[in-house]
């Protein structure tokens, strides 16, 4: 982080600066990074090139950075681009940091500063110049390139351990704003039941003391077909919350304005807007919608709807879902809400080529059936797309890693591999999920 700000400092000294379609942020890891950096001097260079601090932690990589200029996000999408960032955080996936952006490189910090002023990922730092100086001449990256020397010079000077006491001494009073909270007092929580950002979560709706048998799927229809790789950014909610969204659709009707629709990340503890953004990924592929998107099609209607609007009707018809899906199922970071939104949705089953470890046993803490075709079959094998009724009979004595029987209205019947690894995912599975067991375990 020193090295960027030496190399921005040099960048201004050399009269450089970043293209103003070129979107800049700088979000540290703690507040003692600000601390230093603020010390060390280059606060200012880093400022010069737009490389303000808006937010600390994962803020960049879950993609709370802000928007993009309009226009330049109308072109974008007018024009199918893709559009690349550069991050020296730790997410790359496809719309990550911002839907906007396809193509996502993780890189140091300083080379995040040299691709800004380059303002292309497409050059080549050996042989292309930066830029130009006043007087004409190329300012080349290895020009201002800062030495380990110079950098190790600062850090000794500026990176002390009083820093560090100075600043966590103080982490547990928060800011002012949340010193002058009013805490209610009480044990239990005071659910505001008009509050957008936390309400009392469905999750032990109806829950009884003693266990309910619990059954397979009948009679459900699918709500999404995918293909491979479909990682837990493509399921669950992330990011800034599209106008044309769900999820701004009951906000709006709750009387906010795209303004204060934040984000998803600090609307998680709202169900309600977090099953409206699970699958709102932009870039997810659905087969069974025309395009790229968080679409589906309603059976039998043939209705094409958001995804969640169709989860909804289903509900309403008192249908069951379940998801066809390729390999690696739910790739990528481990993510709660990747299976908490797909219960809340209504999908009781999902049937994959692969799972990825840690999102299948999430799914079977959130009491949902990962089943796995046997291998070398898949949706296509069997001529599925979407529009299918399945029933799935799970064995009162089911055991890990059993083989049972898929059927669907068309007449066909294919064999599934149910992925109950372990003794405990069945315990987790007959108790509606790992929720509901420790509560029960608790009682």
């Amino acid at each position: 982080m020193l090295g960027a700000g030496l190399l921005a400092k040099k960048a201004v000294e050399n009269g450089l600066s970043v293209l103003p379609y070129i979107k800049t942020s700088l979000s540290p890891g703690s507040g003692v990074v600000t601390y230093y950096l603020r010390e060390s001097g280059v606060v200012p260079y880093l400022e010069k090139l737009g490389f303000n601090i808006v937010g600390y932690g994962c803020m960049t990589c879950i993609g709370n950075s802000g928007p993009i200029d309009d226009n330049i996000a109308n072109t974008i999408e007018k024009n199918e681009l893709v559009c690349c960032g550069v991050l020296s955080g730790n997410r790359n996936f496809e719309g990550r940091i911002h839907p906007n952006t396809r193509a996502n490189y993780l890189a140091s910090p300083l080379l995040v500063i040299a691709y800004a002023l380059a303002g292309t990922v497409d050059i080549d730092f050996e042989t292309q110049p930066l830029g130009t100086r006043a007087d004409g001449t190329r300012v080349y990256l290895r020009e201002i390139w800062p030495t380990r020397a110079e950098i190790q010079e600062v850090e000794n000077k500026h990176v002390i351990p009083g820093m560090f006491k100075e600043v966590y001494a103080k982490i547990e009073l928060g800011s002012p704003s949340w010193q002058a909270l009013d805490v209610p007092q009480g044990k239990l929580y005071g659910w505001d039941p008009n509050s957008t950002y936390i309400k009392r979560p469905p999750f032990f709706d109806g829950m009884t003391r003693g266990l309910n048998p619990r059954q397979g799927v009948h009679n459900a229809r699918c709500l999404l077909l995918l293909g491979d790789s479909v990682t837990t950014d493509h399921i669950s909610p992330a990011g800034s919350i599209a106008r044309n969204s769900p999820a701004a659709r009951f906000l709006a009707d709750r009387g906010l304005t795209p303004r204060e629709f934040n984000s998803y990340g600090s609307r998680r503890g709202n169900d309600a807007v977090m099953s409206r953004g699970t699958f709102a990924n932009i870039r997810l592929v659905n087969k069974m919608a025309p395009t790229a998107g968080p679409k589906t099609t309603h059976h039998p209607s043939g209705d094409v709807m958001d995804i969640f609007d169709a989860a909804d009707r289903y509900a309403s018809e008192n249908v069951p879902l379940i998801a066809v899906v390729g390999k690696d199922y739910g790739s990528g970071s481990s993510r709660d809400w990747a299976a908490k939104g797909p219960y809340l949705l209504g999908i009781r089953a999902v049937i994959a080529e692969s799972f990825e470890r840690i999102h299948r046993s999430n799914l079977v803490g959130m009491g949902i059936i990962p089943l796995q075709f046997l291998d070398g079959q898949n949706a296509d094998t069997f001529g599925l797309n979407g529009s299918e009724v399945f029933s799935i009979d799970l064995p009162e004595n089911i055991t890990p890693g059993q083989i049972i029987l898929v059927q669907v209205d068309n007449g066909t019947t294919f064999q599934v591999k149910v992925r109950f690894d372990t003794e405990v995912d069945l315990t987790y599975f007959k108790n509606g999920g790992i929720l509901n067991y420790m509560i029960r375990k608790m009682l």
